[in-house]
């Protein structure tokens, strides 16, 4: 067992069409825990910012585009491989391919509003938690 933490995002398509309820049961129903949690508005510079890693990629604008179109909900998910957990809650980045029962199967609408993101490995998710959360905001018992 390897206890872990993970950034979660509910993106703007999810929040617009009020998801972030359902969102948050699968979450916990696959085993995490929200010990941080804020709604908030993304300006570009701050999306370009957190997604600078895919500045050179074709979609990188879309990307920023989509993440200021409305409020974001911003979580600091905990347990047991955290990562990988929710990576497998989420399912695939195009809704298209996920699994049924995913999150992107269930309220996903295309490859670019797929309602969630979350962290690729431990390494990438300590610096994306940071990005949002200073260590007061994060609430374990």
């Amino acid at each position: 067992m390897s206890i872990q933490r993970t950034l979660s995002i509910i993106k703007p398509d999810a929040t617009r069409r009020s998801l972030v309820g359902k969102i948050n049961a699968k979450i916990e129903d696959a085993g995490l825990v929200i010990i941080a949690q804020k709604m908030l508005r993304l300006t570009k510079e701050q999306a370009k910012a957190f997604y600078k890693i895919h500045e050179e990629r074709s979609f990188y604008e879309d990307l920023c585009s989509n993440m200021v179109k409305g409020p974001i909900v911003v979580q600091v998910l905990e347990g047991d491989n955290a990562v990988k957990v929710y990576r497998d809650t989420m399912g695939a980045t195009n809704p298209a391919n996920a699994e049924p029962g995913t999150i992107r199967h269930e309220f996903g609408e295309s490859i670019d509003l797929n309602s969630v993101h979350g962290s690729d490995a431990p390494e990438t998710a300590a610096q994306e938690i940071a990005f949002f959360f200073s260590q007061i905001e994060i609430c374990r018992e």
